[in-house]
């Protein structure tokens, strides 16, 4: 009994396996009969000859990963697979998270919990299918003089574009930055192909981001720049902080530091700008005055712009002038009441502090240093309680911001709940809201 069941379990692999050929050589078949026609002096004078062939070229491009989508569920998939086995399943671990890889003939699932995650194709029927594709619907659309077919030949355009953006991104999924990078730069191609014409500015980031995780750091130089010349800096002007670490890691400290400043004068608020000038001027040994230049000259400019202000806390915090800091976030609050941040700046800047001397304190053994120490401690955390309870009332829609701070607020709370009953109540509210009840 136990041998019929293999017989028979080999048997209907063998019969998908051959189903899943057919279907490849059918696409195969099709793409060189619509090529056939294209070499045609006559037929090549046609736009529906060119159309045909890129549909018969996408037709190829999807048959490898048969009948699933990303985002299915296995019940939904179990419908449409028909029976068909997995050649093997085992569990992969990509970038720290499980998923469960499912192999078959052409390609490879993924899935994350009990949805399909990822499609990864590993027997292309053509490897360059989109890229053929691309120049058939190209070809389509110089011949189309009258511009009758223009919507559908826009259409299949996006339709490449996209494709080549999901693979990019299953790639990045996967761990192949510089694979992801090379397809992002093919859908940004994508959408500036006539009739499209659309420039990508988020896929060209997404392009150097992948290019620069991938280390190859000359592409990824070009790829910012160019993003910065479109005027497309992404969050916060990250485009800025990005290209100065690339620089950086080309060993031009001094061209990551003028695009620093090009990006501070543009985005002062910016961390990852911010951080990235402070560790320059620390590291260079040069003089950080330069710093409050720059904010000087932004606030010469926008004298209302308490982000400014916070920016300088920010950066006086870094550099270590407590001092300096809770004025800059003090000022922030004074120019706009209203802005959270510069609260929540005060109330880091206390709560650092306690925490800084906390670490002093467990590390003295003289009674009377330490009492000393252990009181400073103590209106440290106290001095943060009350900027971060405004901050939380001034976030009211904001539910993480609101969340992140009432962490900071239960731990300051948690130490003075047996001193008084408000400390109690405010230790168990900040307990709730923290957890987002």
């Amino acid at each position: 009994m136990k041998r019929i069941i293999i017989a028979l379990a080999i048997l209907a692999s063998m019969q998908v396996a051959n189903a899943q050929v057919k279907s490849l050589d059918a696409a195969k078949a099709a793409v060189e009969t619509a090529q056939a026609a294209a070499d045609n002096a006559k037929k090549a004078t046609k736009v529906a000859t060119w159309l045909k062939l890129g549909q018969t070229y996408m037709d190829a491009y999807a048959a490898p990963q048969g009948a699933a989508w990303v985002g299915a569920s296995k019940a939904e998939l179990a419908l449409v697979l028909r029976g068909q086995k997995a050649l093997s399943t085992e569990t992969v671990n990509i970038a720290g998270k499980d998923y469960v890889k499912e192999s078959y003939a052409t390609c490879d699932y993924y899935y994350d919990g009990d949805v399909l995650a990822m499609i990864d194709v590993t027997k292309p029927v053509y490897a360059d299918a989109l890229d053929k594709a691309l120049n058939a619907y190209k070809k389509a659309a110089q011949i189309d003089i009258k511009g009758a077919k223009t919507k559908d030949i826009t259409t299949a355009i996006k339709n490449i574009a996209e494709k080549y953006n999901g693979d990019a991104y299953n790639q990045y999924s996967l761990g192949d930055y510089l694979a992801a990078s090379k397809l992002f730069e093919k859908s940004v191609e994508a959408s500036a192909t006539a009739p499209l014409n659309i420039l990508d500015t988020n896929t060209v980031y997404n392009a150097a981001f992948t290019a620069h995780a991938g280390g190859d750091y000359n592409k990824a130089k070009d790829l910012f720049r160019k993003c910065i010349d479109l005027g497309y800096y992404a969050n916060d002007g990250d485009a800025f902080a990005k290209l100065a670490d690339v620089l950086k890691s080309l060993d031009d400290l001094e061209g990551s530091k003028d695009v620093l400043e090009q990006g501070f004068k543009v985005f002062p608020q910016s961390q990852g700008i911010l951080i990235g000038l402070i560790n320059y001027y620390q590291k260079s040994g040069k003089d950080s005055n330069r710093l409050f230049e720059l904010l000087d000259e932004a606030k010469r400019n926008e004298p209302n712009n308490a982000t400014l202000y916070s920016a300088e806390g920010d950066i006086r915090k870094q550099l270590g002038d407590f001092d300096g800091a809770l004025n800059a976030y003090q000022e922030s609050a004074k120019v706009n009441p209203d802005y959270a941040y510069a609260y929540i700046g005060q109330g880091i800047l206390f709560y650092d502090k306690a925490v800084e001397i906390q670490e002093q304190a467990n590390n003295e053994y003289d009674d009377a240093k330490y009492l000393k120490l252990v009181a400073e401690f103590e209106k440290n955390l106290k001095g943060c309680i009350e900027p971060f309870e405004k901050a939380i009332e001034l976030a009211a829609d904001d539910a993480a911001t609101k969340t992140g701070v009432a962490e900071f607020l239960k731990n300051a709370c948690y130490r003075f709940r047996e001193e008084s009953p408000e400390f109690a109540a405010k230790y168990e509210k900040y307990t709730k809201l923290a957890a987002g009840e």
